[in-house]
């Protein structure tokens, strides 16, 4: 079998390289770019929401959002509706270093995907989809304090309560 995961690890720890070094410049650190990019695109989200749509634990957010208000990148405010709900907004520094992001984001996909063809390119974004919905219910399954079975062969379907 092919170690595919392991190679989705070195693209992802190689473009995390090159982001960390590369955006530097505006202070962003360790991955913080990831998280800011989700608030931009999901202002007023809560940091649960955010969790999970980055996949990590809570707090592993709890310590990005942290580290992103205290630079001046994002900041909290109360939900009108519900004093207790703090939602994330991007500032206007965060909102000024937004679209640098998304051009390094353009720009790495363009160099990953050059010689693929559009019709190679779909494949690959619809198998990646697959792989990630596979994921998602161990994901789901693990973060809840369960353990997953290693005894399984390849190929069985793993179904958790």
């Amino acid at each position: 079998m092919q170690e595919i995961l392991r190679e989705i690890g070195n693209i992802a720890r190689a473009l995390d390289s090159i982001s960390n070094i590369e955006f530097k410049e505006f202070d962003l650190t360790k991955g913080q770019y990831l998280y800011l990019v989700r608030i931009c695109e999901n202002p007023g989200i809560i940091q649960e929401k955010l969790a999970e749509l980055v996949r990590v634990d809570r707090t592993t957010v709890a310590r990005a959002v942290k580290k992103l208000e205290v630079n001046g990148f994002i900041e909290r405010r109360s939900d009108p509706a519900n004093k207790k709900i703090k939602k994330i907004y991007p500032t206007q520094l965060g909102n000024e270093v937004f679209p640098h992001i998304k051009d390094e984001n353009h720009y790495s996909n363009q160099v990953a995907l050059q010689g693929f063809s559009e019709e190679e390119i779909d494949q690959i974004y619809a198998l990646l989809q697959r792989v990630s919905s596979n994921i998602q219910q161990d994901w789901e399954y693990v973060k809840k304090g369960n353990k997953r079975n290693y005894g399984t062969k390849a190929g069985e379907i793993i179904e958790h309560d």
